[in-house]
């Protein structure tokens, strides 16, 4: 396959809950905490809130083939993620038969697969037994074979997130392939970590059932319907980047309505349609995984629970603690004794 190496470096980490096994070509991130989804930043950019007070078991499986790379995504639990990748890579998402939530507003389906720009960021909240399988290729790579199959169109590289109608049973050959090939480097990665040539002959075969999916595919008719759920998502990205820059601000529902520009009854509709949950609700949850990446990141030397707890808008300790703990099945006293032992420890 022609085009230049993107260079990735050889050796990279496969996190498994706390442990950190040295691989090459193979990421395994199994995401018992939402904060891990955030700690591999190498090919993706991601954050995830989860949505529900149940143990979490996502996993996110990073196979880097010769010039392009192959990154499979599950979950158990309904999930809010905003997530791009790095490098300069164009994305090519598409979705498991059972997959069910909105990426930008967008109902996802299995016939429906997305072309990202580079850095472009895709906001997804998901349901449980959501799987996704998305290709970064430079867009250099891919322009060259579609111009070759006579399957290039420019209006393509023109927009963010572009989505497209593919074939069902042409989509559902490339994420069942590509499922296989991320589920068999994260039980052999050795197959992939040493083996150049088993790298070439992968990524030919599943490049080529993405050219055969792209040429099955057709421009993505938006309806009325999904034109409100595309600015319900924008509401929504509006208010989250809103509170991420007040950090130590008490923030109210007229603050929120202000920093969107719609109307309370709007917002809810918003909360309600992309995230199923209230303004307030989502607000504190995605407050209180902040708090658990600064507890998870500090020690009890340089950090507390009651100052970050302030710092990201808690004026009740009692609340917080019961809110903190029953999101994730533990008080924030033992998040920072854990890390501070587990640092201590290593």
């Amino acid at each position: 396959m022609g085009g230049a190496s993107i260079g990735y470096p050889q050796t990279v980490k496969t996190r498994q809950g706390n442990v950190e096994l040295t691989q090459s070509h193979v990421t395994v991130v199994e995401i018992w905490d939402p904060i891990t989804a955030e700690e591999d930043t190498e090919v993706v950019n991601q954050s995830l809130v989860q949505l529900r007070s149940e143990p979490l078991r996502a996993r996110r499986v990073v196979v880097r083939l010769e010039t392009s790379v192959l990154i499979y995504h599950s979950t158990n639990l309904a999930v809010r993620v905003r997530t791009k990748l790095e490098n300069g890579l164009l994305g090519f998402l598409v979705f498991g038969p059972q997959a069910a939530g909105t990426v930008n507003g967008l109902q996802v389906r299995p016939d429906l697969m997305l072309m990202a720009a580079p850095a472009t960021e895709g906001r997804f909240t998901v349901d449980a037994g959501y799987e996704s399988l998305a290709i970064g290729i430079s867009p250099a790579d891919i322009e060259a074979h579609l111009k070759a199959r006579g399957q290039w169109n420019p209006s393509h590289s023109q927009h963010p997130l572009n989505p497209v109608v593919c074939d069902p049973a042409k989509a559902r050959t490339l994420f069942t392939f590509g499922k296989r090939m991320a589920l068999t480097a994260a039980q052999q990665p050795d197959l992939f970590n040493g083996n150049k040539e088993v790298r070439a002959a992968s990524e030919v075969e599943l490049v080529e059932a993405l050219l055969d999916t792209i040429d099955s595919s057709e421009d993505y008719t938006v309806t009325r319907s999904d034109k409100t759920h595309q600015t319900y998502s924008d509401v929504v990205r509006l208010v989250e980047e809103y509170v991420l820059t007040h950090v130590d601000t008490q923030i109210f529902v007229t603050d929120l309505c202000k920093a969107a520009a719609v109307s309370q009854r709007t917002l809810e509709y918003a909360f309600k349609e992309i995230l199923g949950l209230s303004p307030i609700a989502y607000l504190q949850r995605l407050r209180l995984h902040r708090v658990r990446q600064a507890l998870r990141v500090g020690t009890r030397a340089t950090t507390t629970v009651s100052t970050e707890a302030l710092k990201w808008g808690f004026w009740h300790f009692g609340d917080f603690s019961k809110a903190y703990k029953n999101c994730f099945g533990e008080s924030p006293s033992e998040t920072l004794r854990r890390e501070a032992s587990e640092s201590k420890s290593i």
